[in-house]
């Protein structure tokens, strides 16, 4: 009897790789072994780097948030430790912008700190 192999499926696999690696450079956009190594290592890379963006946009709000509190004379930790003592419950993501986008208003959350 002869061997069943199921080509539909493994021609809708490699499409599926090949049509990801669309746009690689070389050898990587076009030839399967080569193809699927590439694709493999970005989707690592793109699962690895979405926990980073969030731990590198947390940075730049912390150093944007320094620097709008270094304006009135308090340090970041001074500022935060003070909006926690007042029950002033906003996060780093807002605070960061409205020190960035609207000084004024961030002036006034630090003067309602004081």
């Amino acid at each position: 009897m002869p061997k069943s192999v199921n080509s539909v499926a493994s021609r809708k696999r490699r499409k599926k790789i090949l049509k990801q690696a669309k746009g690689y450079f070389g050898r990587r956009k076009n030839v399967w072994t080569v193809a699927k190594n590439a694709v493999e290592k970005g989707l690592t890379y793109a699962y690895r780097d979405r926990k980073n963006k969030k731990r590198t946009f947390r940075a730049l709000w912390i150093t944007r948030i320094n620097a709008g509190a270094r304006l009135h004379g308090l340090s970041y930790s001074e500022l935060m430790g003070k909006l926690k003592q007042n029950n002033i419950d906003i996060n780093r993501k807002v605070l960061a912008d409205l020190a960035m986008n609207n000084p004024e208003a961030f002036s006034d959350i630090v003067k309602k700190v004081k």
